[in-house]
């Protein structure tokens, strides 16, 4: 099987590719070639048993696509986008990568011709949904974005759909939760002082909190971020039938509950190292997503994620801080 990752230099990209270097196979197929792509020059996974190459380019410009493609990979996943709070920032650059990219990339799976019909994995969020919400978003409720990158996810999952019922890919959309706690340093997203409030306590530093810990939000670790790519590219696609894009799995927690499960594990000096600093932006953002869901449908098909925000942070703390903490 041949992969091909784009945003293969994101954290989710990353570990998704340590897993599958690791595993040296999906659903039973062997991996014998990888591509991996990203604005900037991606890593390859350490101990990979398959061959990897490297490309860095800007997605949205014409002809990358053609050329990503033009090995035919069996897997692609499409993890490239801008960030929510950077997609806000700047209109034009999150239209041109977060949709013109896409769509650039979807045709030239559909242009490419003899037969081609690769599994695409694009990878969605939960910001395609917008206020007024009710207690549990369901699988029923409609997609209403009110941010520029929810409208760019929302369109991408349309796109989707549409493509894989005229045949041109076989198409998994996957609208993940705020992913927490994300390693290394913060980014654009208005979602990050989710992680950062976790992160920086456990590392000594400070962090800020610009909301209020009566905030509800849905969140899944990397680990499970993971897992999700890795049964979307092995599951029974017949089993999903014509509508294309799923909520993930997560765990729904006010800010409060992350806190308290922080003291819990690390204790009271950890948690005195958040900072509480309003952003009057950012609360703007974060008021117009959900805060809870009944994934009923991904369930069913197998997806899984944490119980607990505790065993967030014990992930986290085993994963990028070898295996234990003391504060």
């Amino acid at each position: 099987m041949h992969i091909l990752v784009l945003g293969a230099a994101g954290m989710v990209g990353r570990k998704f590719l340590e897993r599958v270097a690791r595993d040296g196979h999906l659903g039973g197929r062997e991996i014998t070639r990888a591509t991996l792509h990203d604005v900037v020059m991606p890593t390859a996974p350490a101990g990979a048993g398959f061959p990897c190459e490297a490309s860095a380019s800007d997605f949205a410009e014409a002809g990358v696509s053609e050329a990503l493609i033009r090995d035919r990979p069996d897997l692609i996943v499409h993890l490239a986008a801008i960030v929510s709070g950077e997609a806000e920032a700047d209109f034009d650059k999150g239209y041109r990568i977060n949709l013109d990219g896409t769509r650039l990339l979807f045709d030239a799976i559909r242009l490419a011709g003899g037969g081609y019909r690769p599994r695409v994995i694009f990878t969605s969020s939960i910001a395609v949904f917008g206020a007024p919400f009710h207690e549990k978003i369901t699988d029923e409720f409609h997609t209403t974005p009110l941010t520029s990158y929810g409208t760019q996810k929302a369109i991408g999952e349309l796109l989707l759909a549409d493509y894989t019922r005229r045949g041109f890919f076989e198409g998994i959309g996957i609208r993940l939760p705020t992913i927490c706690v994300r390693p290394g340093k913060p980014n654009k997203a208005a979602s990050g002082f989710f992680s950062n409030i976790i992160r920086e306590p456990l590392a000594g530093q400070e962090a800020v909190l610009p909301v209020s810990e009566d905030v509800m939000h849905w969140h899944a670790s990397p680990r499970s971020a993971v897992g999700f790519l890795v049964h979307a590219a092995t599951m029974d696609p017949a089993a999903i039938g014509p509508r294309r894009n799923l909520t993930m799995p997560g765990l729904a927690c006010t800010v409060g509950e992350q806190i308290a499960a922080l003291e819990r594990i690390a204790g009271p000096k950890v948690t005195a190292r958040i900072r509480r600093e309003p952003d009057a932006g950012i609360q703007a953002i974060v008021a117009g997503w959900p805060r809870n869901f009944d994934p009923s449908r991904a369930l069913a098909l197998g997806f899984k994620s944490e119980a607990s925000f505790d065993e967030i942070i014990k992930a986290h703390i085993a994963d990028e801080l070898g295996g234990a903490y003391a504060a």
